[in-house]
């Protein structure tokens, strides 16, 4: 039966014209300074202390959106961070932020923002006839549709998806504003300011711990902000403002607001985002618009409240339909009245309640409808006190309107049904904790089915929860719960907890009822019932996901969106969890919830790389002679994150490559020297050093002496080459590692996985020490000369005090301790001559005065480079990851007589087949013909196929030595196919080189140089 009790005409409020909804007093605003800002180009006006939501509902504006996918008319549906409804583009050009949410935008004069989603203008959107698709996009239709023809896909489906798709449009330009990173350390973090959070975190400072306390508002206060509670007979914000000022005057107390704590990681880790200036219009002078805070904390109070969760029903999307503390808070925190008429729905005592503070502001509320069975006598009483209907067992079933409410349908115990006129309609469906940081290290959360909601269940090391995001409800509750456990955490620091004088006030009891949904069919469900409003997912989803065979609550997200928009599901996910669960006759516990994960609010990208943008993206290192070298006329690279000098000009020089010629016949001729400070530089040290070693290097190192360096190399677990270089024994139990510059924080990474997991029982230390030590190669002929004339007085360098392969110590340049090192990588007469790091520059000015009678020069990486393929020198082009050392022609390294990473895996009949692509070296028959690293190797005269194809040129230089160029590359079979003619094929450079296959080391085969 069916029966109206007032007009279908729409109320004022919800006609074309907009009437104003700021109160005549009252709020936490400041009504001295009016502020402007524009909607959509229309002006309005603000205060401060007003968010962006507030202003709209102030300035008569109730349409804020369009949904995502039907483009359904959207208004303001809550007051915080959880809103999935009011998302705007706010300000404009290279500032432009899509996607914000209204209820947290605070207000500041000038203020620009922009609806979105909508085409040609939010009034009137042309895409919201995709509504009338609505049968055909329902949840899963992206798996079923668009598969035919197979060639439309390109050319029509995905651009028009494409267009389609999105919400906000994100700025064309570069952020012009800063981004900052920060650490700080404290004994306890305090999650929420509100009466709970304010509770702990005084009774921590009181107690003389560190504390910092977080909380994402603009104002700390919580629920108390917006809840009309009295504390000791006053207005709780008075206790508020004592709490505050108390808690700021202590010493270790940090307070910082606009910082929402959004993930929890291992060791009392959390990420927070500072929004520091997102209230100004611009950042000021050197100031960060945002800032990731990386918190370490002994102990963490989450004391982060509960989110309230609407009510399924038909059309319960429409502007008009708010959340009723969202309600409570725009009348007692903004002054401002989010409507003209309105009905109350809800199954707390503390959601009726709206009734009351609508009252006061002097709107009219036509019903409280109780959907509890049993009545309230408090609010039956207060109903009965403002004249205001009451029903119990009843519900609402629907509601009326299009661009916003005008109506709704309620239907009693009985079943009757009457339309009442309203353009608010304040509901709740109960509160949902906001736990999603205690589940964050795999916590799940327990069902309460007494509280209806999911509750904190294992808890990660060192957090403590109190007040609502327990189940708590109740002011004093809070404050009880805050102080309890806050004194708890207190004691875990090991300090004494300090007593705090509990403000006296009055807990009404609530008794929340189950309330989902008010549908009357779930096999059917019929009409536009939104589980999910930023996803557009309504009750008929969930029911075509149980039939398709998504049950489990994992799938039944993926498959329908549930919970996968910006909000993150905070008002949807636990009413789509009941319907889930009632369709497939199961009870929520049995039922349960998704995984959360971090974080709990979105961060944007910008604020996740802080500083690390542009130049600062990869910062430069230095060597410790970068600005000699600059002064000598060096033209620099990066190597990974260092710059390096390439090769020195001359004026004589007519190009680099004359340059870089001049250098390499320098070293083979006489003497020159080249800063390697970049290899990594690893100190081991310990009892257990060389057996750690032995585990590490394929071959041995049981057997070096102290005093000698040996070449080691270093297999994956895999048993694939990872990395080369020469150890030093310095003492008996002391040792130094050297690696190759682009995998010296891997080496370093990967021993240190291999002394904490692999073999903890090693009782070995180790410290990368690249940057300690400036390191510089002097190479040639001459060099023993040269070295002679800067170490100091004393000290012998012949061949027999110092022979090839042995490292001292001593002192150069009148004082300066240093180690020699009497390793080659040019495959000339050689040593690597180490001095602490800020006496790099000296040594370099050193060398050149003692070398001038020899023709010393410095020389660069692409001259140290034609040096090692000159000698076959493996390095990061061979050592790519997909070689062996048998590719490399290490098998001898590999020791028959240990155990070591990598050794049974590198016996792999594949890894040891003869038949592999083994180094090999290469010369043009034109000594003038290119080698193109990358090239492939096929056949002389064969066809360039896959199938022809036997190898790759890994590395290749001009080489002045030999007059001609050369390469090292692999080739099947390459130990056997020296003299062989390949045709080395270059698809990119587009050439084809006939060369002769010959072995990797061009210069001095068979070493006498190095030994001289």
């Amino acid at each position: 039966m069916n029966r109206h009790s007032a007009s279908d005409r729409s109320p004022r409020a919800a006609s074309g014209r907009k009437l104003s909804g700021r109160l005549p007093s009252g709020g936490l605003i400041d009504r001295g300074r009016p502020l402007q800002f524009r909607f959509d180009g229309q002006v309005g006006t603000a205060f401060p202390g007003d968010t962006l939501a507030s202003a709209l509902l102030a300035n008569g504006i109730r349409l804020v959106g369009r949904s995502f996918k039907y483009h359904r008319p959207r208004g303001i549906l809550t007051a915080g961070s959880e809103e999935p409804n009011a998302l705007v583009e706010l300000r404009e050009g290279a500032r432009r932020e899509p996607n914000t949410r209204a209820t947290i935008v605070e207000m500041f004069d000038g203020l620009v923002a922009r609806s979105q989603n909508r085409f040609p203008s939010l009034a009137f959107d042309l895409m919201a006839a995709s509504a009338l698709a609505a049968p055909l996009l329902s949840a899963g239709f992206y798996y079923k549709t668009f598969m035919f023809p197979v060639a439309f896909w390109e050319k029509l489906y995905e651009p028009l998806i494409r267009r389609a798709a999105g919400l906000g449009r994100a700025a064309a330009d570069a952020d012009p504003d800063r981004y900052d990173k920060v650490s700080l350390f404290c004994d306890i973090l305090v999650v929420g300011a509100g009466p709970a959070g304010l509770a702990a975190a005084l009774t921590a400072a009181r107690s003389g711990a560190r504390v910092i306390l977080c909380d994402e508002d603009f104002r700390p206060g919580g629920r108390l902000l917006s809840d009309r509670v009295e504390l000791d007979d006053h207005p709780a914000m008075t206790w508020v403002d004592q709490a505050l000022r108390e808690f700021e005057s202590c010493d270790k107390a940090t307070l910082l607001l606009r910082t929402c704590v959004n993930s929890a990681y291992d060791g009392g880790v959390y990420a927070a985002l500072q929004r520091v200036a997102d209230h100004l219009p611009v950042p000021g002078t050197n100031q960060p618009r945002q800032r990731l805070v990386r918190i370490t904390a002994t102990c963490c109070v989450l004391a982060s409240g509960a989110v309230e969760r609407p009510v399924i029903l038909e059309g319960n999307d429409r502007p008009g339909v708010m959340l009723a503390g969202a309600v409570r808070s725009y009348l007692n925190r903004f002054a401002v009245a989010p409507g003209r008429e309105a009905v109350v729905f809800g199954n707390t005592d503390s959601a009726l309640a709206t009734a009351d503070d609508l009252a006061r502001a002097g709107i009219r509320v036509h019903a409280i409808i109780d959907s509890r069975h049993e009545e309230s006598l408090q609010i039956r009483a207060l109903g009965e006190r403002l004249g205001i209907p009451y029903s119990a067992g009843a519900r609402v079933t629907r509601t009326h309107g299009t661009t916003s409410l005008t109506g709704v349908t309620i239907a009693d115990r009985a079943g009757e049904t009457r339309r009442i006129r309203c353009d608010l309609l304040a509901l709740s469906g109960g509160w949902s904790p906001a736990l999603g940081l205690a589940t964050h290290q795999n916590g799940r959360p327990v069902w309460d089915e007494t509280l209806c909601a999911f509750i904190p269940g294992d808890l990660p090391p060192g957090m403590f929860v109190a007040g609502s995001v327990t189940g708590l409800s109740g002011t004093g509750a809070a404050l009880a719960s805050g102080h309890a456990v806050g004194a708890a955490a207190v004691a875990t620091c090991g300090l004494t907890p300090a007593t705090l004088d509990m403000p006296v006030t009055q807990d009404l009891p609530d008794r929340p009822g189950a309330l989902w949904h008010t549908l009357e069919d779930l096999e059917a469900p019929s009409g536009a019932a939104f589980v999910d409003f930023q996803n557009d997912v309504m009750a008929k989803d969930i029911r075509g996901a149980t039939r398709e065979g998504y049950v489990s609550v994992e799938h039944l997200k993926r498959y329908t969106t549930l919970g996968m928009a910006t909000d993150q599901g905070k008002t949807s996910n636990v009413n789509g969890l009941a319907l889930l669960a009632a369709m497939t006759g199961r009870s929520i516990a049995e039922t349960g919830t998704t995984t959360t994960r971090p974080p709990v609010q979105p961060i944007a990208i910008g604020a996740l790389a802080g500083p690390h943008r542009g130049r600062h993206f990869r910062p430069e290192r230095l060597t410790p002679t970068h600005d000699w070298a600059r002064a000598h006329g060096a033209h620099f690279t990066t190597a990974g994150l260092w710059m390096r000098a390439q090769w020195f000009a001359r004026p004589s020089d007519p190009t680099w490559q004359e340059t870089v010629n001049r250098e390499v016949m320098t070293v083979r001729r006489a003497v020159g020297f080249c800063d390697v400070t970049t290899l990594g530089k690893i100190d081991i040290q310990g009892p257990d050093a060389t057996r750690f070693l032995e585990r590490i290097y394929c071959n041995n190192f049981a057997r070096l002496a102290v005093g000698r360096v040996r070449y080691g190399l270093m297999l994956r677990e895999d048993g694939f080459a990872f990395d080369d270089g020469t150890t030093a024994r310095l003492g008996e139990t002391h040792y130094l590692m050297t690696t190759t510059t682009a995998n010296a924080a891997k080496i370093m990474e990967h021993l240190e996985y291999c002394r904490q997991w692999l073999f903890p029982e090693d009782d070995v230390q180790m410290i990368s020490v690249t940057d300690e030590w400036a390191q510089i190669a002097l190479a040639g002929p001459k060099s023993r000369e040269v070295l002679a004339a800067i170490v100091d007085p004393g000290f012998d360098v012949g061949n027999a005090a110092l022979p090839f392969m042995a490292t001292v110590e001593t002192t150069v340049c009148g004082s300066i301790p240093a180690r020699l090192f009497r390793i080659s990588f040019s495959g000339e007469l050689a040593y690597e001559i180490a001095v602490p790091a800020r006496h790099g520059a000296v040594l370099a000015d050193a060398l050149m005065r003692a070398g001038a009678p020899f023709g010393i020069a410095p020389y660069g990486t692409e001259a140290l480079g034609v040096l090692r393929i000159e000698k076959g020198h493996p390095a990061g082009p061979e050592l790519n990851g997909q070689t062996t050392a048998h590719d490399l022609g290490f098998g001898k390294l590999l020791s028959r007589k240990k155990d070591y990473i990598g050794a049974r895996m590198a016996q792999r009949p594949a890894l040891i087949d003869p038949g592999r692509q083994t180094l090999i070296g290469l010369m043009p028959l034109a000594p003038d013909a290119v080698l193109g690293a990358g090239a492939h190797l096929l056949p002389d005269h064969a066809a360039a196929t896959a199938a022809n194809d036997q190898g790759w040129v890994s590395s290749s230089a001009w080489s002045p030595t030999c007059g001609s160029w050369i390469g090292l590359g692999f080739l099947a079979d390459g130990a056997h196919r020296h003299r062989e003619i390949v045709a080395v094929y270059d698809p990119i450079r587009g050439n084809i080189v006939r060369a002769r296959v010959c072995p990797p080391v061009f210069v001095d085969p068979d070493g006498g140089r190095l030994h001289a």
